[in-house]
């Protein structure tokens, strides 16, 4: 199945087929989706018929709603990274051409990955809210399609303008964390935003839940005042944050708080829009935890 909507599904999908057929891949049915909604219902029908290897071509989103489908069941999801981020086809290792993806497939392997959960809701490789959570509103189809892998920066650029701090309670674990941030991820995987990391050390099959916040230096002296040097300051915090992201080096920066829980409970004060693999899945207060090794998936063998 190839989301069609998906930056590259339509070019993708006869090339996909065509090689998985000619490396000795059946495929009883293949479906070309121009209706992201139809997704869900074409995946319950394949199972109904029982169809136990499924696979899905499409960005984060359209992987998320299917493993959403499919965990907890007897079937072994394939990906085909065709999306703007490709970050769950990247914390697992997957590469992000469709023939290296196929081979992939075609090699059998399979391994089982843990699914975030946010109030019961799953999510694959992170959920945010501040900036994050601006910046995924920003993130319209026709951008994506327009601008690739650029529409994430410039999203980002515009949003800047109106960035606003937010006060967040982070309970996990037994520790309470009072914090006024611009920016929190809670992930499940080891990437989110189209490549940066949540952690180094965050893998699809560690039971954990890896949390960063982006704190505010302009809310660092209590007052509640924020002046126009105030914005300039936080904006100066993320574009420095920002520098590490890739590496993971944005972890070790004064104003990163980061840790790893199994659960995690979060309120903030105003309450907060909340995004999860790109989709708002409600406001806060949330809580968080981890579906261990909830899904099946064709993964690169380890070497």
């Amino acid at each position: 199945m190839v989301n069609t909507r998906s930056r590259s599904g339509l070019l993708a999908f006869e090339e996909a087929r065509a090689l998985l057929t000619a490396r000795g891949i059946p495929l009883v049915a293949a479906h070309a989706l121009s209706k992201p909604k139809r997704l869900r219902s074409v995946l319950e029908e394949a199972i109904a018929s029982g169809a136990r290897r499924i696979l899905v071509g499409g960005g984060d989103g359209t992987i998320s709603c299917a493993a959403q489908v499919l965990m907890n069941r007897d079937v072994t999801l394939g990906v085909v990274p065709l999306g703007t981020g490709n970050d769950f086809a990247r914390s697992l290792g997957i590469p992000d051409t469709i023939e290296a993806a196929c081979d992939v497939i075609v090699g059998g392997y399979t391994a089982r990955v843990d699914v975030g959960l946010v109030n019961g809701r799953p999510f694959l490789n992170a959920a945010s809210l501040g900036l994050t959570t601006a910046i995924a509103k920003r993130l319209t189809q026709e951008l994506k399609q327009r601008a690739g892998k650029l529409a994430y920066p410039m999203a980002a650029a515009a949003e800047m303008r109106t960035l606003q701090p937010f006060h967040v309670r982070l309970q996990a674990e037994g520790r309470t964390l009072e914090l006024d941030a611009l920016q929190l991820v809670v992930g499940n995987g080891r990437y989110h935003g189209a490549g940066n990391m949540v952690a180094p050390d965050a893998t699809l099959d560690d039971r954990r839940l890896h949390v960063y916040a982006i704190t505010a230096p302009s809310a660092a002296d209590g007052s509640g005042e924020r002046t126009g040097l105030g914005h300039l300051q936080d904006v100066a915090t993320l574009a420095r944050v920002a520098l590490g992201m890739r590496s993971g080096g944005h972890l070790e920066h004064e104003s990163v708080v980061h840790l790893d829980t199994a659960r995690l409970t979060v309120e903030t004060d105003p309450p907060m829009e909340v995004n999860a693999d790109g989709e708002n899945v409600g406001m806060t207060p949330m809580r968080f935890e981890v579906a261990s090794a909830a899904l099946r998936v064709y993964a690169p063998a380890p070497e």
